[in-house]
């Protein structure tokens, strides 16, 4: 009998220790910090630049702070606002108590125990008051100050993720140029080596195309952590996790064909960029400043009002009340409102010529990145038309190479150089036409409309 539930004890151990293993493999592991159980192997993400743009917007940490900053300010508006508005407190206070009559002679006197009972409702409104007023118009201003800046600091974020993600697009097309390169030579060597073995070639040309070889290797291994690098500071810019794939998708611009003028591009960019706004803000937000400041010294009005009941018990108590129209006129404080009437002025002037200096580096930027365009456009020419004459020379060489006995080995050593050195430089050179063209829809202010 005992014999017969063995067999079924071991088949109810098996399944336990198999819904134990299932239930810590589906066991969260609290981030990163691994469990015992290996993680499932992360699908690839396919990565467009609008989607990384658009990703950026949604979980970049830097973007996601200024938004908090937006809120924080907001918090600061309701407070000024708060102190333009009715003020309420109540209270309700029960005391035991007793009271020093004085002295009789050498012995002092007091009362016997008493007991008071008070409950009170307090109101006050500032009725005038230039200077609150000011300072709630000045929050306010300060609040579009930290939206602007916000709204700076995504475009800086999206200038990055579009810079890196050129750079990882530079990197795929020099694998490819590698690629391309070694198959080129794989193909020639096995040319040269089918000459050495009818006497035409050398030892020493087979040599040289296998250093050649070498160094394309080398050069293709440095492309792929370049790509690797690229990728990672994406996913670092992205907030993604870091073992998640990436596979870039879109294709470099071959050409930009609208270009503004200068012009249109330097008014477009002074009604578009942030900084613009933000600067104009914030001189206007030290003019508020300043002027809540020198408002201090305009008489203000408050209304104080209380009502209350006072007695010896809740239930044995009479009905008070005070009204008050207080009327405050600064007079003399030491002379620190004129000393905070200067720094606020010295402020105000301050934020005018660094209105004049924000407005100087837009233009600047705007100009150098035309500039920047204007001459990626020009090497991508030249590079094109370097990489028709490398191929054409690469070709005869190569027919040259295959018919001519005689011919030297040094020629197609040279056109496999002119080649490989045409394809990089075109590659370099689309990669800074596409980076111009970042450059430059970050000067004038529209990186959402960057495809």
């Amino acid at each position: 009998m005992v014999k017969s539930f063995v067999p079924l004890g071991l088949c109810l151990l098996a399944v336990g220790v198999l819904a134990a293993d299932y239930v810590w493999a589906d066991a969260p592991t609290g981030g990163s910090s691994g469990g015992l159980s290996q993680p499932f192997p992360h699908q690839p993400l396919q990565l467009s630049l609008k989607g990384a743009l658009a990703a950026a917007v949604d979980n970049n940490p830097d973007v996601l702070l200024y938004k908090e900053r937006i809120q924080e300010a907001k918090g600061q508006v309701r407070t000024q606002l708060g102190a333009m508005l009715p003020n309420f407190s109540a209270n309700v206070r029960q005391t035991r108590q007793t009271q020093f009559l004085g002295t009789i002679g050498l012995s002092p006197v007091r009362t016997d125990p008493f007991s008071i009972f008070d409950t009170r409702i307090t109101a006050t409104q500032n009725l005038f008051s230039l200077s609150l007023i000011q300072r709630w118009r000045a929050s306010r201003e300060s609040l579009q100050v930290t939206e602007q800046e916000a709204e700076a600091r995504k475009l800086d974020t999206m200038a990055s993720v579009a810079l890196t993600y050129m750079e990882g697009l530079k990197a795929t097309a020099m694998i490819k140029t590698h690629e391309a390169n070694q198959q080129v030579m794989h193909e020639l060597l096995g040319t040269v080596k089918l000459r050495q073995r009818g006497g035409l070639a050398t030892g020493l040309d087979i040599v040289r195309l296998e250093a050649q070889l070498a160094a394309e290797r080398q050069q293709g291994s440095s492309a792929r952590y370049d790509l690797d690098h690229a990728k990672l500071s994406l996913i670092n810019l992205l907030a993604l996790p870091t073992e998640i794939p990436l596979v870039l998708t879109d294709e470099w611009q071959m050409d930009v064909w609208d270009v503004p003028t200068p012009q249109g591009a330097v008014v477009e960019a002074l009604s578009q960029r942030p900084e613009v706004q933000a600067q104009h803000t914030r001189v206007k937000a030290s003019e508020l400043t300043y002027a809540s400041i020198t408002g201090e010294r305009v008489p203000s009005l408050v209304a104080q009002g209380e009502y209350g009941l006072i007695g010896n018990r809740w239930n044995n108590s009479l009905d008070t009340y005070n009204m008050a129209l207080v009327l405050q006129i600064p007079i003399f404080d030491g002379a620190q409102r004129e000393g905070r009437i200067a720094q606020a002025r010295s402020q105000w002037e301050q934020e005018s010529l660094r209105m004049r200096s924000v407005l100087n580096q837009i233009k600047m930027e705007v100009h150098d990145a035309l500039a920047s365009l204007a001459a990626a456009k020009e090497q991508v020419g030249i590079a094109q038309a370097g990489l028709q004459m490398a191929t054409k020379e690469l070709d005869l060489a190569r027919e040259r190479y295959a018919i001519i006995t005689s011919a030297s080995h040094f020629e197609l050593t040279n056109g496999l150089s002119s080649v490989a050195r045409a394809r990089e430089n075109l590659v370099t050179a689309l990669f800074q036409l596409n980076a111009a063209r970042v450059n430059l829809a970050r000067s004038t202010g529209s990186l959402h409309a960057l495809n």
